[in-house]
């Protein structure tokens, strides 16, 4: 007989702790951590407690958020992700009082877009105490992914779990009924590679056979080596040399030029040329000493070399409005930029630009939200053909505009052109916005 009341104590109490265990899966009100916060969005939740608890599933509506550390990473970087829920579907469902620090949740983040996959995210076992009958706490969950792939990635709140330790351990999974959720975070990967901006300059654009030209270089990696080396068209030939760029990554070093055939000449780090770690050719001629026959004479002009230049049809762009609650995209045109390549050398030329974000009254856009689509067009007679970048987000990074390669002779006339798009999240407040695009010619 005095076995009896301690029996129905016990399933009392595991009773009263699955009701509890579901409804804290629920989630409640909790401000976004640090970091860029996501849209709230809501969705169809499936819960079901665990079975001593005798209670069926419930299906309820929970609103959550995901956010970042970084919206503009670069591929290789680990992001830091949180899922918030931020609403509950249900509330304590008995009397009973909850103690402090027993619930552990853990969770998924859903990928979408450029890269797709699940985010594994957990909780600390940490809560306020629950009255009976009153809302639960929120609760928030952090994992990281690392970038894969560049351009946009979709982040959706996925199926979340609470394990609660009090008295029994017992676990409550909720799942997304219709899934993926809605998108609740964008960011946008870059491919990681920053733009080139070494340049080399000659002391001198020739000399006989076996003088020496100055090579002075700007913009290398601080305390790289790299080499000097002549080139005939595309080829390198034997003429080399080696220096040490400062702490600035500057150097200014010498090169004996001897093969005659030289139309260039390089500047790189490693072991060989390599046009994202290397600069030039920079334009450079041996002169032709052999003798005058008896009775002859030797005649000579000179083609002077130019400079390499941009203009552009106007400095602003009005890009078409979007309405609030509904963003999208925001489209115009760059203006035209002209290139005018008349420096006569082997050397090729890129035009790269990068944004700011765009501030608004008490907000942003993200810089990594403009992408573009580019269009180059040669001159007829030009030596080069310009080749446009490719379609894709600009950010803070930078992206390549247009283009020309290196060649045996170099040049011409160029009108480069880009549609424009900025991706205005739904809810940014009414306002003017904008953002500060720099073109860069090298």
């Amino acid at each position: 007989m005095g076995s009896t009341p301690r029996r129905a104590r016990r399933w009392r109490w595991a009773s009263l702790l699955g009701a509890t265990a579901l409804a804290v899966t629920a989630g409640g009100a909790l401000a976004c951590p640090a970091g860029a916060a996501g849209t709230n969005v809501d969705f169809a939740t499936h819960c079901i407690p665990p079975a001593v608890a005798g209670i069926p599933p419930i299906d309820g509506t929970t609103i959550a958020s995901v956010s970042v550390d970084n919206t503009t990473p670069k591929v290789g970087d680990t992001v830091t992700v949180t899922y918030t829920v931020v609403t509950a579907a249900a509330s304590n469902p008995t009397d009973l009082a909850l103690p402090a620090d027993i619930m552990t949740p853990t969770g998924k983040v859903t990928l979408g877009g450029a890269q797709t996959g699940g985010v594994t995210v957990a909780g600390p076992k940490k809560n306020p105490p629950v009255p009976g009958r009153a809302a639960f706490p929120s609760f928030s969950m952090t994992g990281t992914f690392t970038v894969t792939a560049p351009g946009r990635i979709t982040l959706s709140p996925g199926d979340y779990n609470i394990h609660t330790s009090y008295i029994l351990e017992l676990d409550t999974p909720c799942t997304v009924i219709t899934p993926p959720a809605p998108v609740s975070q964008t960011v946008t990967a870059t491919d990681g590679t920053p733009a080139n901006t070494r340049s080399i300059s000659l002391g001198s654009a020739s000399g006989d056979p076996g003088a020496a030209v100055t090579v002075s270089g700007t913009h290398f990696t601080p305390g790289a080596a790299v080499t000097l080396a002549g080139r005939a068209g595309d080829t390198q030939t034997a003429d080399t040399a080696t220096v040490t760029a400062n702490a600035q990554g500057s150097f200014s070093g010498s090169l004996v030029v001897n093969d005659t055939a030289t139309t260039g000449i390089v500047a790189y780090e490693g072991g060989s040329w390599n046009a994202d770690k290397g600069a030039g050719p920079a334009a450079y001629a041996v002169n032709d000493t052999t003798p005058v026959p008896d009775g002859s004479q030797k005649l000579t002009t000179t083609v002077k070399a130019g400079t390499l230049s941009m203009s552009q049809a106007g400095d602003s762009v009005a890009l078409s409005a979007v309405d609030f609650g509904q963003g999208g995209a925001s489209t115009g045109a760059l203006n035209t930029v002209t290139v005018k390549d008349f420096r006569g050398g082997p050397a090729g030329w890129s035009l790269t630009g990068k944004v700011t974000d765009f501030s608004g009254p008490g907000a942003k856009v993200d810089a990594g939200r403009l992408s573009w689509t580019p269009a180059c067009a040669t001159k007829a007679g030009s030596p080069s053909t310009c080749k446009a970048g490719t379609a894709g987000t600009v950010g803070t990074s930078g992206a390549t505009l247009a283009s020309t390669p290196n060649g045996t002779l170099t040049g011409g006339e160029f009108t480069v052109d880009a549609g424009l798009s900025l991706d205005v999240p739904a809810f940014t407040p009414p306002g003017s916005y904008s953002g500060v695009l720099t073109l860069t010619l090298t």
